[in-house]
């Protein structure tokens, strides 16, 4: 039975069809076949198919912008830069076209998404163009200003010139008044530079004209510190005779700053170190501790609110008396009120948001 059934299997698997290639009749040759279709055109941009071409286009030529102008940099070794030197930069100063104008200026529709990643690019090139300017190759900065300008708001110079320098007024002592405001807190401050009493004064004429009348050349078998050491009392550390360590080291006066508060210290007035040290930071940030005195006058709301004002006061004065430490200032944000203001209370609330305990009965 099996083997019939193979046998059968067999006939049926023959093939029931000519595989030799078709020859047409020779009566068929004078006809003329169809013409191919003509091919596409190809598409200018690569990325036709994508939907999105003005767009793609643009933010591939900022890209290729950015990876050239890295490599130059880095071939000029200004990349990768210190943090310290990022830090003492100039500040960054941009006016971009908003997300209608820039979509109409490349003739797509930007959602935020895209619009962002455009931005990413255009920072990007701010700030290696502000390294190119800070380095004194201004030829490759000038390339990219040329680029940058095609995404700039026209009325730029109108932005840029929105932030107004810090005004003070001055009176017949030097001082400078300016106002500080935080939440319900506001501080009157006048800031004065620091003025060496008259032994302080009379000291450092005294040691300028003996360091004139004494400026000799020591011997030449003889160094710098032999007269030094011969001149300081000997009342160094214990067990030393001789060498640097058994001269007494030299007192250095160090600088401060004094800062009253409603006649009163600031040590006295705000007991949280986190108050003090937030009006301190002014100082620290213009490297001026110990150069300006700072008298103040603060009304109304609690510790946070009024360290907040006089810190604002403080660096609006430092900036007008120095001039020069005014981009640290406005870099570090010490030159701009915190716009947060205590929220209202609500009827029916204990506070702001804050609801009252259920009670059941």
């Amino acid at each position: 039975m099996n083997i019939a059934r193979q046998a059968a299997g067999g006939a049926m698997r023959l093939r029931a069809y000519a595989t030799a290639a078709y020859v047409p009749p020779a009566s068929m040759e004078s006809l003329q076949r169809a013409r191919p279709p003509p091919p596409k055109p190809k598409p200018e941009s690569p990325t036709f198919y994508t939907g999105r071409a003005n767009y793609y286009d643009n933010l591939d030529l900022l890209e290729n912008a950015v990876r050239h102008t890295r490599s130059a940099l880095q071939n000029l070794q200004l990349l990768p830069l210190p943090r310290f030197a990022q830090e003492n930069l100039p500040p960054l100063r941009s006016a971009w076209k908003n997300q209608e104008d820039l979509g109409e200026k490349i003739q797509a529709k930007l959602t935020t998404t895209r619009y962002r990643r455009v931005l990413v690019q255009l920072n990007q090139l701010n700030q290696y163009r502000r390294l190119a300017e800070v380095a004194g190759h201004m030829e490759l900065a000038q390339r990219l200003k040329r680029v940058l300008e095609l995404y700039e708001r026209e009325n730029k110079d109108k932005v840029f010139g929105s932030v107004q320098p810090v005004s003070a007024k001055f009176d017949e002592y030097g001082r400078s008044y300016t106002i500080g405001r935080r939440k319900e807190s506001t501080a009157r401050v006048w800031v004065i530079k620091v003025q060496p009493s008259p032994e302080e004064q009379a000291a450092t004429e005294t040691l300028a004209t003996s360091a004139e009348s004494e400026a000799v050349a020591p011997p030449p078998d003889s160094s710098p510190l032999d007269s030094v050491i011969s001149a300081a009392p000997a009342t160094g550390i214990p067990g030393f005779e001789s060498g640097p360590l058994s001269v007494a080291p030299t007192q250095v006066k160090v600088p401060t700053t004094n800062i009253l508060i409603n006649n009163i210290p600031l040590v006295d007035y705000f007991p949280h170190v986190t108050d003090r040290e937030r009006i301190v930071r002014p100082f620290r940030i213009a490297g001026l501790i110990g150069a300006y005195n700072v008298f103040a006058l603060v009304r109304g709301g609690g510790s946070t609110g009024q360290s907040g004002a006089l810190a604002l006061g403080i660096a609006k004065g430092l900036a007008v008396q120095e001039p020069d430490v005014e981009p640290l200032l406005r870099k570090a944000k010490m030159l701009k009120r915190d716009p947060r203001m205590v929220e209202r209370k609500k009827t029916g609330r204990a506070k702001a948001r804050k609801g009252y305990t259920w009670v059941k009965r």
